[in-house]
């Protein structure tokens, strides 16, 4: 039998915490191991509990989520921990930033139980969370105020394939539907997938959309 993912929630209204728990408790195969009301004891509890999954607002007193989740996912004795970030609205200004700080994906604090559930269980397979219209957003409307697009090295080593894959992941397409645009197999996608991970030294998914857009390779508004 699998064991229980672990979820550590992170969240400065305790009411909401106390939802989060019921729910996640109430789930089979998932178990809530600690509630944390700041950024701060977020982090702590992160490195004490090593849970497999941290629920983490955005927007908490003392630490925010941004910096939680990047002590968290830039600490080597946590690479195992995945952050799945909440957020109340679509274009909160932290959801990019946190992103590039390394958190797996994000949902609205409005999404069903069902989806909410269903995000922590892929977070928890090593997959990423990334509602695609809304990531697209997020995405154009942070690029408009951010530096150029830098040309990253570790592209050089990608095929031309690994390329056109990377660009579909970035615009929010999943294997299937990549499998589908490009006329490959599904485990061709899988294939170049893991690839692009290896190559480009990124924990997920949601790290290979930070690449892409940040190098230039993918723009926002360009078609999925």
């Amino acid at each position: 039998m699998a064991e229980a993912v672990r979820v550590l929630i992170a969240d400065d209204q305790a009411l909401l915490r106390g939802s989060f728990r019921v729910l996640i408790d109430a789930t089979p195969g998932m178990t809530a191991v600690g509630e944390a009301g700041d950024g701060a004891a977020a982090v702590e509890l992160a490195r004490s509990l090593r849970p497999d999954v941290v629920l983490m607002d955005l927007r908490m007193p003392v630490l925010d989520g941004m910096e939680a989740t990047r002590r968290i996912c830039s600490d080597p004795e946590l690479s195992r921990v995945r952050v799945l970030a909440l957020t109340m609205f679509d274009m909160d200004e932290y959801v990019y930033p946190a992103l590039q700080a390394g958190a797996s994906g994000f949902l609205l604090k409005d999404a069903s139980p069902t989806d909410l559930v269903a995000g922590i269980r892929v977070i928890a397979s090593g997959e990423s969370v990334l509602a695609p219209t809304v990531t697209r957003r997020l995405i154009a409307n942070f690029s408009r105020h951010s530096e150029p697009p830098r040309p990253v090295r570790r592209l050089v080593g990608l095929t031309k394939r690994e390329q056109e894959v990377l660009v579909l992941i970035a615009n929010g397409l999943s294997n299937a539907e990549i499998s589908e645009r490009l006329v490959i197999s599904l485990p061709t996608v899988k294939t170049h997938v893991g690839s692009l991970l290896a190559k480009l030294h990124a924990r997920d998914r949601a790290q290979l959309v930070i690449i892409a857009y940040e190098s230039g390779l993918a723009e926002p508004g360009m078609p999925g």
